[in-house]
């Protein structure tokens, strides 16, 4: 009879858990998938000495350094880590504010911090990857402001939507008003134009 110790793989999707309490009975797991569910900051991990496989792709993790604080000291044999779609991974799947520049300083980041990785995210680690990180990564940390300064800017955006008052609405002047037209010639560069967007193949 097969023990519960002796379980290799587990796999808890789509079920919005917040805990893993009951994992640490699974001394012996090796690939753990916990995608699509509500893990976030406070998240408890048990210690899994032999784990090479973690994806916590689709949760609610927003404190990257703090999560790969956690899964150096538990997971020590850990070779593929994946966190697509949450705010600590910084790509255009999460935020369309960020590009491909922010993602690869978040690849530096973590591979600075867990050198055993072979892969992150959807993308094998690279030769040139971890020089890189070997020599900056420290220095590629994904800076988060602090709660207070959010619900700040948060409540200061609410006062301004307020306190716009809209305009009242006359329908009988509608049909007297006067209008014009003409053409508008505009030209938008940026980061969110359609020509800087990216798919990666690896990552569909």
């Amino acid at each position: 009879m097969l023990t519960i110790s002796l379980y290799a793989m587990i796999i808890i999707i789509y079920n919005s858990i917040e805990t893993l309490r009951g994992l640490e009975q699974f001394n012996r797991l090796e690939e753990l998938i916990l995608d699509n569910n509500k893990l976030g900051d406070n998240v408890t991990f048990p210690h899994l000495p032999h784990l090479r496989t973690l994806s916590l792709n689709n949760n609610q993790i927003t404190d990257l350094e703090v999560l790969i604080n956690k899964v150096n000291e538990h997971f020590p044999s850990l070779s593929y880590l994946s966190l697509l779609s949450n705010k600590a991974c910084p790509n255009q799947l999460s935020d369309l504010d960020k590009d491909e520049s922010d993602y690869q300083r978040y690849r530096y980041f973590v591979i600075y911090k867990l050198p055993l990785l072979r892969f992150l995210d959807s993308r094998r680690v690279s030769a040139s990857e971890q020089r890189e990180a070997a020599t900056r990564g420290e220095f590629m940390r994904v800076r988060r402001p602090p709660d207070e300064v959010v619900d700040d800017l948060n409540r200061s955006q609410l006062s301004q939507t307020q306190s716009r008052r809209p305009l009242p609405v006359d329908f009988a002047a509608l049909g007297k008003h006067k209008g014009a037209y003409g053409k508008i010639h505009y030209k938008y560069t940026g980061k969110h134009s359609e020509g800087n967007r990216f798919i990666v193949n690896n990552d569909l």
